[in-house]
């Protein structure tokens, strides 16, 4: 069963039976959410590979790697009935609240020590016109293949590679994680904010990732996705972090975040 909530012009529909996954986010007529349908998503369980349906993941403890796009995704969630949704892990449990004004909010518990990466993986269904704003000049890692190592550069063209206009299919799938709290993404006359926050003493290290599949990935069937992500973390793959590229749970046992999401703009 899927579960709804409106916040404030914004409508964000969940489906907790199948990981946890947003299945719509929508405002002023608008879906901005890219799915797939009829891939199988309601059969997996954990350990299977992942099944991409679109919409938003809660990819956690890591992005790529092992499990690919996390734990959360093949695992049933619970619901209290008044806004929170729960799983999980073998290492972790995560709980979300979707709250008023677009705000999302998260609690991880996990044994003090425990390192992890979190991103709101959104598929958004942008036009070949839609452009993305961050801090220009950001510390950016480009990951010129869909599955290769990264390169650093500064936002928006790291590398020489210009990365704020999703533009029409090319046949290249490519990735960066952006040092920012922030992003604005505008389609035409249309505008979605993402911000994000970090509570508590032990400062986390944020980010945006970007997505930009323009039908190069997979090799056999590729398809057009286009994500951005707000993250916690600046890697893709946890085993890939080095120091400060992770989030590490306190000695509380709690690392809490909130998720901000507006259909107007913020841009950073």
């Amino acid at each position: 069963m899927t579960e709804g909530a409106t916040v404030g012009a914004l409508q964000i529909v969940t489906d907790p039976a199948h990981g946890g996954r947003w299945t719509s986010l929508s405002a002023g007529g608008r879906e901005w959410l890219w799915r797939r349908d009829g891939v199988g998503r309601e059969r997996v369980s954990p350990g299977d590979a992942f099944v991409d349906a679109g919409g938003l993941e809660e990819c956690v403890p890591t992005v790529r790697g092992t499990p690919d796009h996390g734990e959360a995704w093949s695992r049933a969630w619970t619901s209290d009935g008044a806004g929170t949704e729960s799983v999980r892990c073998e290492r972790f449990s995560l709980h979300r609240t979707v709250g008023e004004g677009g705000r999302v909010d998260y609690v991880l518990s996990a044994d003090p020590g425990f390192r992890f990466v979190w991103a709101a993986h959104a598929l958004l269904d942008l036009s070949s016109r839609a452009v993305v704003q961050l801090p220009e000049g950001a510390d950016t890692r480009l990951y010129p293949t869909a599955n290769g190592p990264w390169m650093q550069g500064s936002w928006p063209t790291p590398a020489g590679t210009r990365l704020d206009r999703f533009g029409p299919d090319d046949g290249t799938a490519v990735g960066a994680v952006v040092d920012a709290a922030r992003a604005c993404v505008h389609d035409d006359e249309d505008c979605l904010s993402f911000a994000l926050e970090v509570f508590g003493g032990a400062a986390q290290p944020v980010s945006i990732a970007l997505w930009r599949n323009l039908g190069g990935f997979p090799d056999t069937g590729p398809y057009r996705s286009t994500g951005v992500e707000p993250m916690l973390g600046r890697v893709f793959d946890l085993a890939e972090a080095g120091p400060g590229d992770a989030a590490e749970v306190p000695a509380s046992g709690e690392v809490r975040w909130r998720l901000t999401v507006t259909a107007a703009c913020n841009c950073p």
